[in-house]
């Protein structure tokens, strides 16, 4: 467990409350239900710019505080726990791949419209249904033009500007002339777009390295995103188990119950250790981030995969239906595990990273 600092622990306390009091579950099914065409609650997030959160990866100067990806991912956390629908994950590292990037213009034009809420970023990189890393993408740029496809791009319906990873680096392309973009429907209810850009105005921030980099990050702030998802999901089966009776007993009396629940808090708390240990060494500028990230992503996918399918079952027959919250989280759980890479992916590349 990472030994947080007081202003982090006030952030990461703020944002549970927050979350708990104005964005509990009941949010997203409103929101699920009344499907706004920009895939999350406006008002929402206006107050999460004014809190300052959008800005927690933007340099002062800009606007933001620079507190690091550790503090992006207690916040992150306390929102996954509730499925809070936010574009905080992909702006706050679109945000970021700018502020690093070599664009002085790209810099001014949008960080602190990011570091405010005014406007929304995310990153469009994958072309096809799996991630793959950034080698090998069709995406070109002629001159300050560029002109690919990008398959599910998170928050892409209600985004402002995309970081866009092309053949020969990242490159900042605001919406309008020529991007395209079309809504994807998915199992988590949630914004996901196939962009199409078409001789798009661009601003390069850098070359492959950046880019490499910047997914690492967003792994990181995911596997983040999915440990407070884990972490609620056994909180309420262990309050279910707690309070239902069957055959004139507590379920949560049954051993063998009790020996699900102790290995799904085993693991939990090794997801914690792995996720934020990638998270410290993203701020630390460790030589080893790619191997820390694919570490988290691997142990985060696994954990919550078993996670969200035992609330499943130890809610029982309720646990299939839509009034109870275990349909939510599994169907999170599936997009989640998929997105920036699944087990098999970061198990493989951590391997290749070591020689093996």
């Amino acid at each position: 467990m990472a030994l947080l600092n007081d202003e982090q622990v006030m952030l990461r306390d703020m944002a549970r409350e927050w979350a708990d009091n104005e964005s509990p579950t009941t949010a997203f099914r409103k929101l699920r239900d009344a499907a706004p065409a920009k895939g999350f609650d406006a008002e929402a997030w206006n107050t999460i710019g004014q809190m300052g959160w959008a800005g927690i990866l933007i340099p002062e100067e800009f606007g933001g505080s620079a507190f690091g990806y550790l503090s992006l991912g207690l916040v992150v956390e306390q929102l996954g726990r509730n499925l809070a629908v936010s574009p905080l994950s992909s702006t706050a590292v679109a945000a970021s791949a700018i502020a690093t990037g070599t664009s002085d213009a790209a810099k001014s034009d949008w960080l602190g419209k990011l570091a405010s809420g005014e406007a929304v970023a995310t990153l469009a990189i994958d072309e096809g249904p799996l991630h793959t890393g950034v080698d090998n993408l069709q995406t070109t740029v002629s001159g300050s033009s560029l002109s690919g496809a990008k398959k599910f791009v998170a928050e892409g319906d209600g985004a402002d500007v995309f970081v866009v990873a092309a053949a020969d680096g990242l490159y900042a392309v605001a919406k309008g002339e020529g991007v395209t973009v079309q809504t994807r429907r998915m199992a988590d209810s949630r914004s996901h777009a196939d962009v199409t850009f078409t001789n798009a105005p661009a601003e390069k921030l850098g070359g492959p390295e950046l880019s490499r980099a910047i997914v690492d990050r967003a792994t990181a702030v995911t596997t983040a995103e999915m440990l407070g998802m884990a972490e609620n999901a056994f909180s309420q089966t262990l309050d279910y188990l707690k309070q239902r009776v069957q055959f004139g007993q507590v379920l949560s009396t049954f051993q063998a119950l009790q020996h699900r629940m102790a290995k799904m808090k085993t693991e939990i708390e090794l997801m914690r250790s792995a996720v934020e240990g990638a998270l410290e060494a993203i701020d630390a500028n460790r030589s080893d981030v790619d191997q820390a990230v694919s570490l988290a992503k691997a142990v985060a996918n696994d954990t919550l995969r078993l996670v969200s399918r035992e609330m499943v079952q130890l809610h029982g027959g309720v646990g299939m239906t839509d009034e109870y919250d275990a349909g939510l989280y599994l169907k999170r759980s599936a997009v989640l595990e998929t997105m920036w890479g699944n087990a098999s992916y970061h198990r493989d590349r951590f391997a290749r990273l070591n020689g093996y």
